[in-house]
C-alpha cells in the first residue's frame, strides 16, 4: 500500500490544531493511498502538545508521529524533523492553521500517480478554486519574490511561496536543507529545480488566509529573508 507522509509543522496552534487533523481524518485519498500524520511541535508556547496528545489518544485509528523541538528552532528547522522521519512514497507540507484544504491532496497527487511528475505546488493563483480576499500588498510581495525565484531558477511558477509542495519523498530527503525558518520555501525551489531531469507540476487549489489577528505569522522580514535565500542558494551555493 502506497502512503503519503503528511508534514505539520507546530506553533501555538493549541486553538486550531484538531480543526486540521479532523480535515486530514475525512480526507479520502485516491488510490486508497494511507495517510502518515508528522506532526513537529516546535516548542510552544501554549498548550499545542497537550491538544495534540489528546487528539492522538481519541484517534487511535489513525497513523501520527509526534515530535517535539526543546527549542524552538522556527518552521524550516521542523519541516527538516517531520521531513527526516518520514517513511511514505509521497510527502506534503501542511501548514497547522486553516488556510489550505487537504481535501486537495489528491489534485496534487494525481499529476505524481499519472508518473507525469516528481513535485507538485499546489497554487493559490492560478484556477477557478476559492481564495479569501486579503492583503494586496501581502498578494504582490508573494508575486514579486515568485518572479525573482523564476529569473533564478528558470522555472515559470506562479507560487513559489505556497505551503503545500508535494514530493517523491526520497527526493526531498536526498536535498541537504539548512534553513530553519521562513527561507524553506526559496531553498527547496532552488534546489529542487537542479535536481538532473525533475518533473514539477502546478495545480490550482483553494485559499482561506487568515489574518494577522487571527493568527498569521509571517512579515515583511521574511521576505527580505526569502530574497537572501534565493541569492545564497541560486548564485553563491549552488
Amino acid at each position: 500500500m502506497k502512503t503519503l507522509s503528511i508534514i505539520i509543522p507546530a506553533y501555538n496552534e493549541a486553538k486550531t490544531i484538531h480543526y486540521i487533523l479532523d480535515k486530514i481524518k475525512t480526507v479520502k485519498l485516491i488510490d486508497n493511498i494511507h495517510k502518515e500524520i508528522i506532526i513537529v511541535n516546535d516548542c510552544s508556547k501554549d498548550d499545542t502538545e497537550i491538544a495534540i496528545k489528546k487528539y492522538m489518544s481519541e484517534n487511535a485509528d489513525l497513523t501520527i508521529s509526534y515530535y517535539k523541538h526543546e527549542v524552538n528552532q522556527g518552521k524550516g528547522a521542523a519541516l527538516h524533523t517531520g521531513i527526516s522521519k518520514a517513511t511514505g512514497d509521497y510527502l506534503i507540507i501542511q501548514d497547522a492553521d486553516l488556510e489550505y484544504d487537504p481535501e486537495e491532496y489528491n489534485l496534487l497527487l494525481r499529476p505524481i500517480l499519472n508518473d507525469n511528475a516528481d513535485v507538485v505546488y499546489g497554487s493559490r493563483f492560478i484556477g477557478g478554486k476559492p481564495h479569501r480576499i486579503l492583503f494586496f500588498w501581502h498578494t504582490i510581495g508573494n508575486k514579486f519574490l515568485t518572479t525573482f525565484s523564476n529569473m533564478l531558477t528558470n522555472l515559470n511558477l506562479t507560487d513559489m511561496e505556497t505551503c503545500y509542495k508535494m514530493f517523491r519523498t526520497e527526493i526531498v530527503q536526498n536535498i541537504q536543507l539548512k534553513e530553519k525558518r521562513f527561507g524553506f520555501e526559496p531553498e527547496v525551489t532552488a534546489k529542487i529545480s537542479r535536481v538532473k531531469n525533475i518533473r514539477i507540476y502546478e495545480v490550482g487549489i483553494s485559499y482561506y488566509g487568515r489574518t494577522y489577528e487571527e493568527g498569521k505569522k509571517i512579515g515583511w522580514k521574511d521576505g527580505f529573508r526569502a530574497l537572501y535565500c534565493m541569492i545564497k542558494y541560486n548564485i553563491f551555493s549552488k
